[in-house]
């Protein structure tokens, strides 16, 4: 199963829409998560049309058209693979002792946004903390991101940090 992970997407704010190569990766995937900050529910709408399967949560830049349509946390289990959504998760400090206390006993991989910082780390319980950065407003990174994966197996696998550039 091909996933591909985005968050942080601003679209109209901070960028027109979504690069090409993202689209294309979203064309092609089993399942798109967006863990939040659509900002307009437009986005949702095409990345719904365009994608086969779209998980998806509100980030705290999204108005009430998108918190009518989506959740604040989204769990599912993708082909044996435990997988909640949210969008914040608070500061870098302790976060993955707040994510044990607070998703370890049912998640296998927590997919977060809010800071569009990539990141990849497994908390002391063996949870999977995923960030895929943003794909329109890099802020302090040296390029915009996603992410994309494999699930094979109940395992994710292949994890990979696309940069775009310019």
């Amino acid at each position: 199963m091909k996933l591909v992970l985005v968050a942080d997407t601003h679209v109209p704010k901070r960028a027109r829409d979504l690069p090409a190569p993202v689209w294309a990766a979203i064309e092609s995937a089993d399942v798109v998560i967006h863990a939040g900050d659509w900002v307009e529910v437009a986005l949702l709408d095409e990345i719904e049309q365009r994608a086969s399967r779209l998980i998806g949560v509100v980030g705290n830049n999204d108005g009430p058209d998108l918190r009518a349509r989506l959740p604040e946390t989204a769990r599912v289990e993708l082909d044996g693979l435990r997988v909640t959504v949210v969008h914040e998760t608070g500061g870098r400090q302790g976060r993955e002792r707040r994510m044990d206390a607070l998703y370890a006993a049912d998640t296998d991989a927590l997919i977060f946004g809010h800071s569009h910082i990539p990141w990849d780390t497994f908390t002391p319980a063996g949870l999977r903390l995923l960030n895929p950065g943003s794909p329109t407003d890099r802020r302090r990174q040296p390029v915009a991101t996603y992410m994309t994966a494999e699930i094979r197996d109940g395992a994710l696998r292949d994890l990979t940090l696309v940069p775009l550039r310019p």
